[in-house]
């Protein structure tokens, strides 16, 4: 063990770790990135095939976004967004704009603090709106939004919320429309349909106490990438409208393209005929919501950013005389001028590199490259959209995901199963060898990794 991994243990508190694991497997010692790739202090190579939980675009150590970030170095690296403004944060909140439709930012900095405002806002327009009685909030079973005291209580992940539910503000949760509880027989759009009607019940009861329903599109993540079909985006969009009830798209793990558009919410289709339709497949009207939060990949990476976008209707009803009834909320660190350079270089390199376009080709590449474990028997359920792929491993034992987790290291690859879940998310300058690398790895570690 190295001196780093040591040292590690006796002085830092990993996240999401139970701390005494860390004595069987002790933590990469990583020094220094490249592309793919992460490289420990021996030298030996990790493909990254998680995105560094799934922030990292780019590649490691990217020299576009490097030089953003050294030329905003000589000009500014930080000012109080508090009564200053700056040139990347205002260039930012622009191209946002023009790519969402939705006319102002307030940026955070992570995901669960994205959450925490875009609740906090949505509470205080009713109030502001003279509708005071609306301060519930439902989401989806299952559904994952943070771990601060707010984005917790809209999360529904017990390993995460139940230590902590005398602190919580209660929630409701709606079925989830994750197409592997579909009926047999029933397709996924069937099935998100029918879950909506659930949506629909609460909201017909419930909708003069609901502030907003908050969710994550096409894809939860902390339950183990669940995917579902985009109509049920449309549906929660026509009846959030109709019972004057605020959509929040937590767009964190999945917004800058990694479902295949560069927002989720653009997949959203018309509703159709109940049984009909492909699983999502074709074009999409898209939606837009009240809310978009954003993180992650926002700044391909590199820095602690998040931003929440709304519409100019909601801005308008904190724009008064009255100082109460602004937004009095703040971060030191919003709107960081270096962090803002990184994701206006992301933006950069998304339209100048053709990636969405790319990314479907590589996608289908990866998929024909995984049709091996499709097939394998001790998978499940396995699913891809845009840059995610995810299969269950049926007999998963306790413990299978740290030992997968450790036996996919010793072939040289970063991945972190979520239960007996696993999935890849690799950063979007995969090539194929490396995609060839992963899908061997993981083909050869479901013959031998942690069965019942």
């Amino acid at each position: 063990m190295s001196s780093l991994q040591d040292r590690t243990r006796q002085f830092l508190w990993h996240p999401c770790t139970q701390m005494k694991h860390l004595e069987a497997l002790p933590p990469l010692a990583i020094a220094r990135g490249e592309g793919p790739w992460l490289i420990d202090e021996s030298g030996r190579r990790y493909l990254d095939g998680i995105s560094s939980w799934w922030v990292n675009l780019f590649g490691h150590a990217n020299p576009r976004i490097n030089a953003a970030i050294v030329d905003q170095l000589s000009k500014i690296e930080h000012v109080m967004l508090a009564g200053c403004t700056h040139e990347p944060v205002v260039q930012l909140s622009e191209r946002l704009a023009k790519l969402t439709g939705l006319g102002h930012a307030f940026y955070g900095s992570d995901g669960a603090s994205a959450t925490e405002i875009a609740l906090k806002m949505s509470f205080h327009f009713w109030r502001n709106s003279g509708k005071p009685g609306k301060t519930n909030f439902i989401s989806l079973q299952n559904g994952y939004h943070g771990e601060t005291v707010g984005a917790l209580s809209v999360t529904d992940v017990a390993l995460f919320k139940d230590q902590y539910a005398p602190l919580l503000r209660q929630s409701a949760q709606m079925p989830s429309p994750d197409f592997r509880h579909a009926e047999a027989g029933e397709s996924a759009e069937a099935f998100a349909l029918r879950c909506a009607d659930f949506l629909e019940a609460h909201l017909q009861q419930h909708a003069d106490s609901t502030a907003a329903f908050i969710l994550e599109p096409l894809v939860q993540g902390a339950a183990g990438m669940a995917m579902y079909h985009p109509v049920y985006l449309s549906k929660a969009r026509e009846l959030c409208t109709k019972y004057e009830v605020h959509l929040i798209a937590d767009e964190i793990a999945v917004g800058f393209g990694r479902t295949g558009t560069m927002f989720a919410c653009e997949q959203a289709l018309l509703p159709s005929p109940r049984g009909k339709g492909a699983g999502g497949e074709g074009a999409g009207v898209g939606i837009q919501p009240d809310f978009m939060c954003l993180s992650k990949g926002i700044s391909g990476g590199y820095l602690p950013l998040s931003c929440v976008l709304t519409t100019d209707e909601i801005y308008a009803a904190f724009y008064a005389d009255e100082t109460a009834k602004g937004f009095l909320h703040s971060h030191s660190y919003t709107g960081n001028p270096l962090a803002c350079r990184a994701a206006l270089a992301v933006l950069d390199i998304f339209e100048e590199d053709g990636v969405i376009a790319a990314n479907r080709k590589k996608a289908e590449t990866f998929t024909a490259m995984l049709e091996p474990i499709r097939n394998h028997p001790r998978a499940r359920h396995f699913r891809h959209l845009g840059m995610i792929w995810a299969f269950d491993v049926a007999d998963a034992a306790s413990g299978f995901s740290r030992a997968f987790a450790e036996a996919a290291l010793a072939q040289g690859v970063l991945l972190r199963p979520i239960g007996g879940t696993v999935y890849f998310m690799p950063p979007y300058v995969i090539e194929e060898a490396h995609m060839a690398h992963m899908a061997q790895a993981a083909a050869t570690l479901l013959d031998a990794t942690g069965q019942t």
